[in-house]
């Protein structure tokens, strides 16, 4: 596949794991550079080794990025050439976690880039802010009864109270070291110093939810706005996880009204921080966990109802770039 010389609108950059290693049936990242594609945007490509900073300028090894629907050679780069961040009109920040400091280090990077005008989709400062499972808290009317804690004895009580919990690390992703534990389960106090590491780590129990039997739901969220379809992300035979990297099956499913509800409830608190594209989870009447960093879904809701959630994403974002150059 060769560059075609392509008089570009604007120009979007995006910072993402290895392009050579997804999956294009399943990763969103890819949905959004296919529609950046079809409306002939200039797109730049980078990984997390090429950003850096120079005194206050930021910048970027980058190089121009052809996608293509096609498993065995989904992508064309170019040579990499330096260029300033500001120089981007939006910068997809789609790293998948570990979140951890050398992300962080990343957003500060991409903080500079914003301030100089750059749309960084999601804004740098929720992603330090916004914890995905902690964030939940802020909106205690949206979820089942839960606790924040690294004590021992009352983690222990959370669970004798409710009998039946899970428990979860406050970072991880796809469903990594997620336990279901009773109060009259032996192995209930080993999770807990194991999971908390001795009383060293904050870790997260919830009331557990047997509504997770028909499915764990993804709902996106542009720019406070759900899309009208969620994935219900029902858990394999002898699983408590939904999650489609632990063999979870995905259903489509319409949005029900307690599903609008929650998202009016988080919706607009999510677009005062900037925070554009974002996959909620709910399990029955429940909100579970916000994702901000890079959220997955939209291959298999676009699959399964026809709809192009990329385009839409960017219909969105350009309104609110040209807005704000108004200004």
């Amino acid at each position: 596949m060769l560059f075609n010389k392509i008089k570009a609108s604007m120009k979007l950059g995006i910072v993402m794991d290895p392009i050579s290693r997804i999956n294009i049936k399943k990763d969103s990242s890819f949905a959004m550079l296919l529609a950046a594609q079809k409306r002939g945007w200039d797109i730049k490509y980078m990984e997390m080794q090429d950003l850096y900073i120079s005194n206050d300028v930021p910048m970027a090894n980058m190089q121009s990025l052809q996608v293509v629907k096609n498993p065995q050679q989904w992508f064309t780069l170019a040579n990499p050439r330096t260029s300033k961040l500001s120089d981007l009109d939006i910068l997809l920040m789609r790293k998948d976690p570990p979140f951890d400091l050398e992300y962080i280090y990343a957003t500060y990077i991409l903080e500079h880039a914003e301030r100089l005008g750059t749309l960084v989709v999601n804004s740098p400062a929720a992603l330090r802010n916004v914890n995905e499972k902690f964030f939940i808290t802020h909106f205690a009317n949206c979820i089942a009864p839960t606790q924040i804690s690294r004590n021992m004895a009352i983690l222990l009580d959370f669970i004798a109270t409710h009998q039946n919990a899970i428990i979860k690390p406050l970072e991880g992703m796809g469903g990594q070291r997620i336990f279901r534990a009773n109060a009259d389960d032996p192995n209930t106090r080993v999770i807990l110093e194991t999971m908390t590491n001795n009383e060293t780590r904050f870790i997260m129990v919830q009331k557990y939810i047997p509504e997770i039997a028909a499915g764990d739901k993804r709902i996106l969220l542009i720019n406070g706005e759900p899309i009208p379809f969620a994935l219900a992300r029902i858990p394999a035979a002898g699983e408590i996880r939904g999650n489609l990297a632990r063999g979870g099956n995905g259903k489509g499913v319409a949005l029900s009204a307690r599903d609008r509800w929650i998202c009016r409830q988080v919706g607009p608190r999510l677009r005062a921080l900037g925070l554009y594209f974002v996959g909620l989870d709910v399990i029955g009447d429940y909100l579970t966990e916000i994702n901000v960093t890079s959220p997955t879904c939209i291959r298999e809701l676009d699959s399964l109802y026809n709809i192009d959630i990329g385009s839409q994403l960017l219909d969105a974002l350009e309104a609110h770039r040209q807005a704000h150059k108004k200004c």
